[in-house]
């Protein structure tokens, strides 16, 4: 599937260029980055390289890059995502991650994620669109509850971070929740 650009009012989304390598390489280097999405693993360049360019040939997910739209480079903020698509059930998971803590509680991923959820609902025709959020990162479930998921439920114990297991919350927004955001 060919990855559109989606202009927002202060975000673009964008197709995943070679040139974004360096920076999400980059990103994956922020311990507070890795803590809020528990990522134990390290990556190489290389495995960064193969998962940019297999944004091309993957129907399975489609990805974008987050920019602000005033930046005439579209230099990239952050990534969202949709994965695991399942068209015969008619839904996905979600994912996104701001490039480095500086780019937080600007606006960008709140502008980014209802962005996605209607290309993922309309283009998409999706009907559920889900997410795992450790219970440890309240910025992240407020802005999730604002975009319209819903709470599913607890997921106990889910990971271990740092000494210590940390539950993660099981979210999802079902097209019609969505639609109902669309027309208040």
């Amino acid at each position: 599937m060919t990855t559109p650009t989606i202009q927002g009012d202060n975000v673009t989304l964008r197709p995943f260029r070679a040139s974004d390598v360096d920076p999400l390489f980059d990103s994956l280097d922020d311990p507070e980055s890795n803590r809020l999405t528990g990522t134990h693993a390290t990556f190489t360049r290389e495995q960064v390289e193969r998962y940019v360019a297999n944004f091309a040939t993957d129907d399975s997910r489609v990805g974008f890059v987050i920019a602000d739209s005033a930046d005439e480079d579209l230099a990239p903020l952050g990534e969202v995502l949709l994965f695991e698509i399942d068209t015969d059930n008619r839904n996905a998971w979600f994912r996104i991650a701001m490039f480095g803590m500086g780019n937080i509680n600007k606006g960008y991923g709140t502008e980014a994620i209802r962005m996605i959820l209607r290309y993922g609902f309309e283009t998409l025709n999706l009907h559920r669109i889900a997410l795992e959020v450790y219970a440890f990162n309240p910025r992240a479930i407020h802005v999730y509850e604002k975009v319209g998921f819903q709470r599913e439920g607890i997921l106990r114990d889910m990971l271990y971070y740092d000494g210590a297991f940390h539950d993660a919350i099981g979210m999802a927004i079902l097209e019609d929740e969505w639609r109902a955001l669309q027309d208040s």
